[in-house]
């Protein structure tokens, strides 16, 4: 065999061991169909959200805080200077109106006391002075001008005394010259800042003690600009607390403020709730739910179906035919607890609402 035959036997092998070595590629590699598939098994573990039809209402849920009701709670500020002697009350106690809240010694109500004394002193004179001027009219000794003149001094004494007492109730003072803090109102002591021995000072600017009578109470709810104008006054609303969920509380809002925070950018407006059983605490933060009157003819849904991809929106429908489908909405409004879509859904249809994040990047 010459060399040449020997060449062209070994090309016809490795091109025979080539075809043969592709053939058996082909035959034993399958093709695998990676499609994601939604099974019933899977739908029926979803969160399905039914699309509301536009009926002008809305419920729009706030956040709230629970503050004693400013027409029902009194600010007791020190009316003189001086030391702080017994404080006979804390926070949270409840006080009768009239009650002694604490006691002050004070040099000026010392001057309060002596011009009390004074007056009493200058009315018994003036009385002395109108007996004897009387006395000396009868006898002819005294004009008639001398005696209304005493007649009109007695008067003026006594409108002096008048002062004087006035004076010094009006300052809580006794006759002992003590400054007695006094409730004006029953309620509970829900600010005290005052203690025992401590000094007063005439520019004082704090109240020593606010009472509440927190049997009707205050929710002031923050509200967004976006939603102020779905709101009015007269709205109803229920309120709930942490500390009881299964209590509803009934209201209406009472007042809208016309001021915005310009940090926080939220508009107050409060809400009262009769609180005879005193469940409600000041300081206690709440959820106001409003069913409110709306302008916005959309059908609506729970915001947390909403995909927001590539500046599109979409939702997840579910369909009798695909199972689920990926549908592509338009968005005409949106408040804090409802979506209203203007295009792509109808009142009625169902959409996903529980990990349509993981399915939306599964079906795409």
């Amino acid at each position: 065999m010459s060399y040449f035959s020997s060449l062209k036997n070994s090309i016809f092998t490795l091109v025979l061991l080539a075809i043969i070595s592709q053939s058996c590629t082909t035959t034993n590699t399958t093709v695998k169909d990676d499609k994601f598939e939604v099974t019933d098994s899977l739908i029926s573990n979803l969160l399905i959200d039914t699309v509301q039809s536009p009926n002008n209402r809305m419920d729009l849920n706030f956040s709230a805080k629970i503050t004693a009701n400013d027409d029902l709670q009194a600010s007791i500020y020190p009316m003189v200077s001086g030391i702080v002697g017994a404080v006979n009350v804390k926070i949270g106690d409840k006080v009768n109106k009239g009650q002694l809240l604490a006691t002050v010694s004070s040099a000026e109500m010392a001057g309060f006391d002596k011009e009390v004394i004074s007056a009493e002193a200058e009315l018994k004179i003036a009385e002395r002075a109108l007996k004897q001027t009387e006395e000396l009219y009868n006898s002819g000794l005294s004009s008639a001008k001398e005696l209304e003149e005493v007649r009109n001094d007695l008067v003026i004494k006594k409108a002096e005394l008048q002062r004087a007492k006035t004076t010094l109730r009006l300052n809580g003072g006794n006759a002992k010259g003590n400054y007695n803090l006094i409730s004006p109102i029953a309620g509970f002591i829900i600010e005290k800042n005052v203690n025992s021995y401590m000094q007063l000072r005439p520019d004082n600017e704090d109240a020593l003690f606010k009472v509440a009578d927190l049997s009707n109470v205050w929710a002031v709810i923050n509200i967004y600009e976006s939603e102020f104008a779905m709101l009015k006054e007269g709205d109803e609303v229920e309120v709930s607390v942490l500390s009881y969920p299964e209590k509803p509380y009934k209201g209406k809002i009472e007042r809208i403020y016309n001021t915005i925070d310009n940090e926080s950018r939220v508009i107050n407006a409060r809400v009262s709730i009769s609180n005879k059983d005193l469940s409600l605490k000041p300081g206690m933060m709440a959820t106001v739910k409003v069913a409110a009157k709306s302008d916005i003819n959309l059908p609506s849904i729970n915001p947390k179906a909403v995909i927001f991809d590539e500046n599109k929106n979409y939702v997840l429908v579910l369909d009798p035919k695909e199972k689920i489908r990926v549908q592509e909405i338009e968005i005409g409004r949106k408040t804090s607890n409802r979506t209203y879509v203007s295009k792509g859904l109808n009142a009625g249809d169902k959409v996903v609402a529980s990990k349509q994040v993981f399915l939306f990047e599964s079906l795409k």
